[in-house]
């Protein structure tokens, strides 16, 4: 997935109201930016931070520049924006890129299911049982190598494994898809000590028969791209049981 635009480069002054960033241009200008990210953005809204923003001309919004990217400065990126994940998997899964989904020829996105809610994507293939997918962008390490989620308490995130929890127990594949926004993690699993719910609502869902993929993602300044699948557990870290 292409940026739309050519990103610019600006340092954060800072982070508030959860969508809301005042940056600094290279040429010293003075913008606020679009957040799209509701969690804390633990570890990545840090003052001063070196980061790259989308800017518009669209007269609809308010906003001119969108908060995309943080670089370390390390050779590492980590994507902000939560609508960048299932932008990039729709059009993998298109593709059929996603090795444990590639099966499936027919993807239907924002589909209803649950309790009022909407299944990230639905795939259908004739033969194969419907695979309903729940995507969650993944931002937060605390520990070289290791990708956790939430970084927030999420009552939504929990809801939704109990509706893949039913949507396996009916005979469908039910698949939560972690996409890590991160170039420097290889492991996932989940931040216990965050959300201890969520965390437990996971272990339900998948003792009810939910699949979890973890998948990396390849970014620079000029797009973000699905890559690799690595490996998820449920507890013990680096070196722990998968």
């Amino acid at each position: 997935m292409k940026f739309s635009t050519p990103l610019v480069l600006a340092r954060l002054i800072r982070r508030y109201k959860r969508f809301l960033a005042d940056c600094r241009l290279e040429d010293g200008t003075e913008v606020t930016a679009h957040c799209a990210n509701p969690g804390s953005m633990m570890g990545l809204a840090e003052p001063n931070s070196k980061i790259w923003l989308e800017p518009n001309d669209d007269p609809k919004k308010k906003l001119k520049y969108g908060w995309r990217l943080v670089d370390h400065e390390n050779g590492h990126f980590t994507g902000v924006d939560t609508s960048v994940p299932n932008r990039a998997l729709k059009l993998a899964l298109q593709e059929r890129r996603v090795a444990p989904l590639a099966a499936y020829s027919d993807v239907r996105a924002e589909v209803k299911y649950g309790d009022n809610s909407r299944a990230d994507f639905l795939l259908t293939e004739d033969g194969l049982p419907d695979a309903w997918v729940e995507v969650k962008s993944v931002t937060l390490c605390r520990q070289d190598g290791l990708a956790e989620f939430p970084d927030s308490v999420t009552a939504r995130g929990a809801k939704h494994m109990a509706e893949l929890a039913e949507m396996a127990r009916q005979g469908h594949r039910a698949i939560l898809l972690f996409l890590v926004q991160r170039t420097d993690c290889d492991l996932v699993m989940p931040a216990h000590d965050i959300d201890p719910k969520y965390s437990a609502a996971l272990k339900a869902a998948m003792d009810a028969g939910v699949e979890v993929i973890a998948l990396g993602t390849t970014i620079t300044p000029e797009g973000v791209e699905v890559a690799a699948e690595i490996p998820f557990t449920f507890e013990g870290g680096r070196g722990g049981p998968a």
